[in-house]
């Protein structure tokens, strides 16, 4: 059995506790709240064999085989760090944390203790992302040229979205998507970055247009936001058809045309029980092979959107309070 202990018992616990309750050979372990009541009744919830009221004796708990750090951007560096150097592997949720030089230094602190970490963000461990590749190098769509990807919630009224003390706002929280989406297909070689947000009274980005232009020509069209809902579409354009992918986020259906008619069409596995359990289960992988990062999610990956992140934000404005200007 593959334990895993949580830190945080929000709403994105609850969902790998409710994904992890029907994973075979998994479980969750341990919950840790700030307060024990909060902790306990997450744990009765999902019969959860530890609950605590602090984060320091989680990951002290040597049944432990993996800690997922499940609060807000704000506090996933001192939560991840603590888990470090308390020789416990770590998955983050993501963003992987409030800015770049936050991940480079808990990336290193990492491999300097020989510990493996990874980020929390579905999209690149899902089995239709994979697909997607294959599809595009196949040359069925002829030359790949443009991709959009849009992913907006309404979320307006959520704390943790609206308050920069938390490192709200929607670039972190679902521009990382997309941004992680444009970069998985067309890759990093970026020449011109232009955007355009909403930032809210509190001084936080709310939606944003996001427009990548690459050397080989291609572009990247962008749009996540926490305004509206919309249709969650990725779409890769080529000269000979296009890709359709349903939720950029955790893709579950791909469709495949060829001047304009339907020739493929992919499905999630049927026995997907959320989606994140893919990242639980290549979490184990590395850790069982001795690896300190997934190749699915490379750490120089994570610094490079993170640095991104960065540089969007600061043209924006929008300071954290985690930022050292």
């Amino acid at each position: 059995m593959f334990k895993l202990g949580i830190i945080g018992a929000g709403w994105i616990a609850d969902k790998m506790a409710s994904t992890l309750a029907h994973a075979e050979d998994y479980c969750i372990h341990a919950i840790a709240s700030r307060s024990f009541e909060k902790a306990e009744a997450f744990a009765q919830k999902w019969g959860i064999s530890k609950a605590y009221g602090s984060y320091e004796d989680l990951v002290k708990d040597e049944n432990i085989d993996l800690v997922y750090v499940a609060t807000p951007h704000s506090h996933h560096y001192e939560h991840a760090l603590l888990a470090i150097r308390n020789n416990k592997p770590v998955l983050v949720e993501k963003a992987f944390t409030a800015n770049a030089q936050e991940a480079e230094q808990l990336i290193n602190e990492a491999r300097s203790r020989n510990i493996f970490i990874a980020e929390a963000i579905w999209t690149r461990y899902m089995p239709l992302s994979k697909k997607v590749k294959e599809i595009m190098d196949s040359g069925i769509i002829g030359t790949p040229r443009v991709l959009t990807a849009t992913l907006c919630y309404s979320m307006e009224q959520k704390k943790r979205i609206v308050v920069p003390e938390l490192c709200g706002g929607a670039l972190l929280d679902l521009g990382v998507y997309t941004l992680n989406f444009a970069r998985m297909y067309f890759g990093t070689d970026i020449v011109r970055t232009v955007s355009n947000p909403i930032i809210s009274p509190s001084g936080v980005d709310m939606h944003e247009s996001i427009s990548l232009t690459y050397a080989n020509g291609r572009m990247a069209n962008l749009q996540s936001g926490a305004l509206c809902l919309n249709d969650r579409q990725g779409i890769i354009s080529g000269t000979e058809g296009y890709i359709r992918i349903d939720n950029v986020n955790c893709p579950e259906l791909i469709e495949v045309y060829r001047n304009y008619e339907l020739v493929e069409t992919y499905r999630k596995p049927y026995d997907m029980i959320t989606g994140y359990e893919y990242q639980v289960m290549e979490c184990r992988r590395c850790i069982e092979c001795g690896l300190t990062e997934s190749p699915m999610m490379p750490h120089a990956e994570i610094i490079d959107i993170m640095k991104q992140m960065d540089a969007i934000r600061k043209e924006w404005g929008v300071i954290y309070p985690n930022d050292k200007i």
